[in-house]
C-alpha cells in the first residue's frame, strides 16, 4: 500500500497546476482588479461574488464564509478528498510523476450497525471493570484510585475499569463473544498491526463514556506505567458511528436528572473531577471527553436546563488556577452568549481541582467552590485586564477598550452601571470615561479562527490527524479577537500587513526590522507580523507560490483565515495595472506612521510622568523633560521624513 507523497512531488504539483484552469471548471470568473479573479463562492449561498483568486500566487479565498487555501485544498473541498487524493488527482493531469515514502496508507473505513457497537462496549467496560476489581496487574490502578480517594464502590458506581497490559486481552474476549474484527476497529476498541489486532487501550485506568441515555459509547483512558508507548496522558476513543466527541459529556446520563430538577449544571475538566464532585454531593457536574467544551455541548446543556429567558438556569465552570485553567476559562467564556441565562466560573483560591480539593478539604469544600462562584463576566474581565499594565497609560487604555465589549455584552442592563463603575475602580480610570467607551464599545464578540477557518495542510502528503485526535498542543483552538478596522492605529497596521504579505520585496529588510511587534495593536496583526518575519529569515519571500503557506506555518493557528484574507484583499492605493504593486510613496507612508506609533507612546507616557513629578522632585522632572525633548526631535525627524 503506497505511503506519504515526497514533500518535493507536493511541491510540483502546486507550481505545475493552474489554479485559475482548476477553479473555471466549477466558477465562472471575472476581472476584479490587478492580478484578481472573482465569483461566486462553491462551498456556501451567496448573491454577491466575494470567492478571489489570485492566480499568480495560487491562492484563493472567500470573504463570505472565510475558507481558503491553495489549489490542493480547493480540490480537496470541492471534491470531497483527502490531501493525497487531491495530489493524486491534480499530478495525473498536470503530468506530475509522483514518488511515495515507505509505510502508511489510507485509513480504512467501514460501516457498522449501532446495536452491535453499542454491545461491545458494554461487553468491553464489564470486562475492564472485571479486571481493575479482581486482575493483580491491575494494582497500580486500585493505588491510583485509591490516592484519590476513590474505593472499590466508587469504582464501580462510575464503571471504572483497567485494560491489560497483554495488548490481545480484549480482542480474544470479544472474539469469544461472537464480535467480528470490523465491529471491533469500528467501535475504536481494537487497532489492526502488522500481526493482526491488537487492544487499543493497554496497561490504562479505563473510564466508559456514555450518552444521555446510558449506552456506553466509548472510553477514556489514563497513562499509568512509565513505560507506556504513547505519551500522552489520556488517550479517548476516536471518533467513531457512535462516539461523537462534540456531542458528549462525561457523566450526563448520572447528572442529567439532578441537572433537571435543580436548573443547574456544573461542568468540570476531568473524569476524577467528576467522581469526586458526584460524591460529594454535587451530581449535576460533567465533563468533555478530550475537546473543549462547545457549543454542540451548549445545546446538549441547554435542552436539560430548561435554558431559557424567564432564567433560573445556571452553568457553573470549575477550571484549574493556572495558565491552561484560564484559557479554557476564556474560551467559554466566548460562548456565553449562547446562554439564556447566566453563566460562572468557580476556581479554588490555591488553584486545585476538584478531585484535589476534597482530596485535602474535603465534601465541603467542594460544596462551596460551586457555591460561591462568581459571574462568568467578571471572571472574563480579571483575566483580561490580568494581560495588560494598567501603570502605563498604553496599557489602561488597551485595557478598557478590551473590557468595553465584555461589559457592554451582560445581558442585564440593570448590572451594566455598576459593574461599569467597578471596572473603573480595578482599572484606575475615571468613571465617566469608562462609560464612554462602553458605550461605544462594537457589538458582539467576533473572533478569528472559528468555523470558517481554513485548516494546515501538510506539506508531506499527510492527510493530518486521525477523526478524534489532535495535532500535539491544543493552542490552535485558541480564539484571538479579530481586528476592530474602525480604530485608525488597527486599521494602519492591517494596511501595511496587507503589502508585506502580497508584496514582500517591496519592503527593504533593514526597514521592515525598524518596524516594532508593539505598532500592531490587534493580537491577529501582531501574530500575523511575528509570522513574516519568521518567514524571511526562511527565504520564502523569494518564492511567490510558498510565501503565503510559510507565514501560515510560522503563525498560531488561529490567525490562518486572516492570513489568507490579507493575501487577497485589494490594496486601497495607486497600484500598477499589471502586477497591483502600490507605489513606493504609499509604502513608505506605512512604514513611517509605523515607526512613529511607539515614538508617540514613549511621548505620551513620559509627559504623563513629567506632570506626576514636576512639583515634588525637580530633579527627576528635569531629567524627563531631557528625555521628552529627545523623544520629539526624533518624532519631527521622522515626519520630515514622510514630507
Amino acid at each position: 500500500m503506497a505511503g506519504r507523497i515526497k514533500a518535493e512531488d507536493v511541491e510540483a504539483v502546486k507550481d505545475r497546476a493552474s489554479l485559475e484552469a482548476v477553479v473555471r471548471e466549477h466558477v465562472t470568473l471575472t476581472r476584479a482588479g490587478a492580478g484578481r479573479l472573482k465569483g461566486l463562492c462553491p462551498f456556501h449561498d451567496e448573491r454577491t461574488p466575494s470567492f478571489t483568486i489570485r492566480p499568480a500566487v495560487g491562492r484563493w479565498h472567500c470573504f463570505g464564509c472565510g475558507e481558503g487555501g491553495d489549489v490542493i485544498s480547493f480540490v480537496q473541498q470541492v471534491d470531497h478528498l483527502t490531501f493525497t487524493e487531491a495530489v493524486e488527482r491534480l499530478a495525473a493531469s498536470a503530468g506530475v510523476e509522483l514518488h511515495y515514502e515507505e509505510g502508511g496508507g489510507p485509513r480504512e473505513a467501514g460501516m457498522g450497525r449501532r446495536g452491535r457497537l453499542v454491545e461491545a462496549h458494554r461487553v468491553a467496560e464489564e470486562f475492564y471493570h472485571e479486571a481493575l476489581l479482581r486482575s493483580r496487574d491491575a494494582r497500580v490502578g486500585r493505588d491510583f484510585l485509591r490516592e484519590r480517594g476513590f474505593d472499590s464502590a466508587a469504582a464501580t458506581r462510575f464503571g471504572v475499569g483497567y485494560a491489560p497490559r497483554g495488548g490481545e486481552d480484549l480482542v480474544r474476549h470479544l472474539r469469544e463473544k461472537g464480535f467480528s474484527e470490523e465491529e471491533m476497529t469500528l467501535g475504536g476498541l481494537a487497532g489492526r498491526g502488522s500481526r493482526g489486532l491488537y487492544d487499543r487501550f493497554r496497561g490504562r485506568l479505563v473510564w466508559p463514556i456514555r450518552d444521555i441515555t446510558g449506552d456506553t459509547v466509548g472510553f477514556g483512558a489514563r497513562r499509568l506505567h512509565d513505560d507506556d508507548r504513547i505519551a500522552a496522558k489520556y488517550l479517548n476513543t476516536a471518533e467513531t458511528p457512535i462516539y461523537k466527541k462534540t456531542h458528549l459529556l462525561y457523566g450526563l446520563d448520572l447528572a442529567k436528572k439532578a441537572i433537571a430538577i435543580g436548573r443547574r449544571a456544573v461542568v468540570v475538566e476531568g473524569y476524577t473531577d467528576v467522581m469526586a464532585c458526584h460524591l460529594a454531593g454535587v451530581e449535576s457536574a460533567v465533563a468533555t471527553c478530550g475537546t473543549a467544551f462547545g457549543s454542540d455541548h451548549v445545546s446538549t446543556l441547554r435542552r436539560i436546563l430548561r435554558d431559557d429567558a424567564a432564567g433560573g438556569a445556571r452553568t457553573i465552570f470549575t477550571f484549574d488556577g493556572d495558565a491552561a485553567g484560564q484559557k479554557a476559562a476564556m474560551r467559554a467564556f466566548e460562548l456565553d452568549q449562547r446562554w439564556a441565562s447566566q453563566s460562572y466560573v468557580a476556581v479554588a483560591a490555591d488553584g486545585m481541582d476538584p478531585c484535589e480539593l476534597r482530596q485535602q478539604q474535603g465534601d465541603d469544600a467542594v460544596r462551596r467552590l460551586v457555591d460561591e462562584a462568581v459571574p462568568m463576566f467578571e471572571f472574563a474581565v480579571r483575566t483580561t485586564l490580568a494581560g495588560f499594565d494598567l501603570d502605563t497609560a498604553e496599557g489602561r487604555v488597551a485595557g478598557m477598550k478590551s473590557v468595553a465589549r465584555i461589559i457592554a455584552e451582560i445581558r442585564d442592563p440593570a448590572l451594566r452601571p455598576e459593574y461599569t463603575r467597578t471596572v473603573a475602580g480595578w482599572i484606575g480610570v475615571d468613571v465617566e470615561q469608562m462609560r464612554d467607551v462602553v458605550a461605544h464599545a462594537p457589538k458582539g464578540m467576533p473572533t478569528i479562527g472559528g468555523p470558517g477557518a481554513s485548516r494546515r495542510t501538510g506539506a508531506s502528503g499527510g492527510d493530518g490527524p486521525a477523526p478524534g485526535e489532535t495535532r500535539g498542543g491544543d493552542e490552535g483552538s485558541t480564539l484571538l479577537p479579530r481586528p476592530d478596522l474602525r480604530d485608525p492605529t488597527v486599521l494602519l497596521g492591517h494596511l501595511f500587513l496587507q503589502v508585506l504579505v502580497q508584496f514582500p520585496r517591496l519592503i527593504a529588510p533593514e526597514d521592515l526590522y525598524r518596524v516594532e511587534e508593539e505598532s500592531f495593536v490587534a493580537p491577529a496583526h501582531r501574530a500575523v507580523f511575528l509570522g513574516t518575519l519568521t518567514a524571511l529569515v526562511g527565504g520564502a519571500a523569494d518564492r511567490p507560490h510558498d510565501w503565503v503557506e510559510a507565514i501560515v506555518e510560522a503563525s498560531p493557528a488561529p490567525v490562518d483565515t486572516l492570513v489568507g484574507a490579507l493575501a487577497m484583499e485589494q490594496i486601497q492605493a495607486r497600484v500598477d495595472p499589471e502586477t497591483g504593486e502600490p507605489d513606493a510613496r504609499y509604502v513608505g507612508d506605512l512604514l513611517t506612521r509605523l515607526w512613529e506609533a511607539p515614538l508617540q507612546a514613549r511621548i505620551a507616557d513620559a509627559a504623563s510622568a513629567l506632570r506626576r513629578v514636576e512639583h515634588d522632585d525637580p530633579a527627576r522632572a528635569h531629567e524627563i523633560a531631557v528625555e521628552l525633548q529627545g523623544l520629539q526631535l526624533e518624532l519631527a525627524e521622522l515626519r520630515r521624513r514622510r514630507e
